[in-house]
């Protein structure tokens, strides 16, 4: 247990001397009192609000609400601001600036005078990135999720985040929707603060969050609009501080069986795709060796049992917590989960998930009555992704699961814009369409562009899916038969970029595998007269990510932030 002179803040306050004196009585500046912070945890609140974020809009009240719950506790809140990336307007991808917020946490927690931290998040890079640099930092952490918006409205229609987005606009470019009926979905689709109530990568990843035990239990569940989230946010504060005490640190609570247990839950939820990147780099950055096999495996045993949009048929989050939460399907799992792991509640997850019912069995399905028998997301490979890529099976249509086709190659999401909507297009419902370069470093920042759009004559005609092969991501709230994260990327020099418009693809997902129909003789003669792309960047923050930046399979963090890297800084000193 800590002691009022062991705390870490106390090296900025407690000391007798100089620099000591002038930690005081710049506090004191403020208007705070000794009273205020002596012998008392200092808690950080890392909040990512901002006026352009529509996810975290509630965020400018809720921080009050995280302080209330630490003055009650008799914590010291102190709030520090942090980058807030809106997944809808951070262009070209919030993707590019994930390990720029994990920086940016990991040294805001460091060079304070700081005892614990309660990380504010929720939007789709949020998530990983405050967990991701509150790991590396070490001080007693706990993650406020904030929460899906509620259910979108129109025309008496429930509408999902993402999902309906694409669905709608293919009718409107079929010619089925009117301007008029356009501007009404625009306005219902999403009317409430709050991340998508899809079980997009929002929704996924603060899920996540709950498994590892970095959530109070519950928490990722609850709408941002209801009451229950402001309590939530309250004993968050509360909590943290008892946290404190105890020296209950991320490294206790984040454990390889862990983040097994999470992509176990992931598995059912019907997760996004963005999962694997993302848990693969919050592991790495705990220390744990988690990679594709992992996923790999739970795909083969753990069956989809979340009723949720866009792997489920109907249901959104707003009705999955209705019918018990997260808690209630991992609940369902308790013979799939290592029920010993430890949480910041102090308490195993075993202990934490007693007395979870389901109330609606048709959101939250039992094992033996799943809505995919297979997990969520399946790992492939093949001489066209020797480093893995990935597909939602259960998004796709079940005819293209196994299938073969000619490629047609799009080398730019220009060049994809510009072809597509031609009527001389020479595409079948039966092409492969490939997007490339648009990787990590090609993209750059791997945006979501992997939902290729099917091609207008082909919507025309009634298609609504096909084959696509990228190395970029694609939206949580997305579905088809898209296989992303191809590794390596083209632009890098990976086997993508040698495919050729007419070359034949076939893809077996029962097989996991992914092969492009070329001779190895063939494909070493296009590598050898493949000439390198021009640097994306050549200064700021782009010139490092370029340099940095690791391949999907290895989760897209920079190397020299993970754990094995070498020796982090430290404490800083004090004179």
């Amino acid at each position: 247990m800590k002691t009022p002179e062991s705390l870490r803040s106390a090296r900025w306050f407690a000391p007798d001397d100089l620099r000591g004196f002038g930690h005081r009585s710049r506090i004191m500046q403020m208007g705070y009192g000794p009273e205020d912070w002596a012998g008392k945890p200092v808690i950080a609140i890392i909040n990512t609000w901002s006026d352009i974020n529509p996810c975290h809009a509630h965020f400018k009240q809720r921080v009050e609400d995280i302080k209330r719950g630490v003055l009650q506790a008799g914590g010291f809140p102190l709030e520090l601001p942090a980058q807030s990336l809106a997944e809808q307007y951070v262009k070209p991808s919030t993707m590019l600036y994930r390990n720029l917020l994990a920086l940016e946490t990991e040294e805001l927690i460091r060079c304070h005078p700081v005892d614990g931290v309660v990380l504010m998040g929720g939007c789709d890079k949020t998530t990983p990135a405050l967990l991701m640099g509150a790991s590396s930092a070490g001080v007693p952490a706990i993650y406020v999720p904030a929460g899906p918006m509620l259910r979108g409205n129109w025309e008496g229609q429930t509408l999902g985040s993402g999902s309906d987005a694409w669905k709608y606009w293919d009718e409107r470019r079929a010619g089925n929707i009117t301007p008029v009926q356009w501007l009404g979905i625009e306005g219902g689709i999403a009317r409430s603060h709050g991340h998508c109530m899809t079980m997009g990568t929002a929704s996924t990843m603060t899920a996540i969050a709950e498994a590892l035990g970095m959530t109070l239990p519950g928490a990722s569940s609850i709408p941002a609009a209801d009451a229950n989230h402001v309590r939530m946010c309250a004993e968050a504060g509360r909590r943290i501080v008892y946290m404190v005490w105890e020296d209950l640190t991320p490294s206790k609570i984040q454990t390889t069986a862990s983040f097994l247990n999470a992509i176990t839950v992931a598995m059912a939820m019907g997760c996004s795709t963005n999962a694997i990147i993302h848990v693969i780099a919050q592991a790495r950055r705990a220390g744990c060796d988690i990679s594709l096999d992992d996923f790999e495996r739970a795909s083969r045993k753990v069956p989809v049992i979340a009723n949720v949009r866009p792997s489920g048929e109907r249901y959104l989050m707003e009705d999955f917590y209705y019918a018990g939460g997260l808690r209630a399907l991992m609940a369902q799992l308790k013979s799939l989960l290592d029920l010993t792991v430890l949480t910041v509640t102090g308490k195993t997850l075993g202990e934490t998930l007693e007395g979870a019912q389901v109330y609606n069995d048709d959101v939250i399905r039992s094992l033996d009555n799943p809505i995919y028998d297979e997990g969520s997301l399946a790992v492939l490979k093949g001489n066209l992704a020797p480093d893995g890529c990935v597909i939602k099976p259960a998004a796709a249509e079940p005819r293209l699961r196994k299938h073969t086709g000619k490629a047609l190659v799009f080398d730019s999401y220009p060049d994809m814009k510009a072809q597509l909507n031609r009527p001389d297009l020479d595409v079948s419902a039966d092409h492969v369409l490939i997007l490339r370069n648009v990787g990590p470093q090609g993209g750059p920042g791997m945006p979501e562009w992997g939902m290729i759009p099917i091609p207008q004559k082909l919507v025309e005609q009634g298609v609504r899916d096909m084959l696509r092969i990228s190395d970029a991501r694609m939206s949580g709230t997305s579905y088809g038969a898209c296989i992303l994260h191809v590794a390596p990327e083209a632009y890098v020099g990976g086997p993508l970029g040698l495919v050729e418009t007419g070359d034949e693809i076939s893809v077996d997902v029962a097989a996991r595998s992914l092969h492009l129909h070329v001779s190895p003789q063939e494909l070493a003669r296009r590598q050898a007269a493949r000439t390198a792309p021009e640097p994306r960047y050549e200064r700021g923050y782009g010139w490092m990510f370029t340099r940095h930046i690791q391949q999907a399979d290895a989760g897209c963090d920079f190397d020299f932030l993970q754990t094995d890297f070498g020796k982090a800084a430290g404490e800083p000193d004090i004179f």
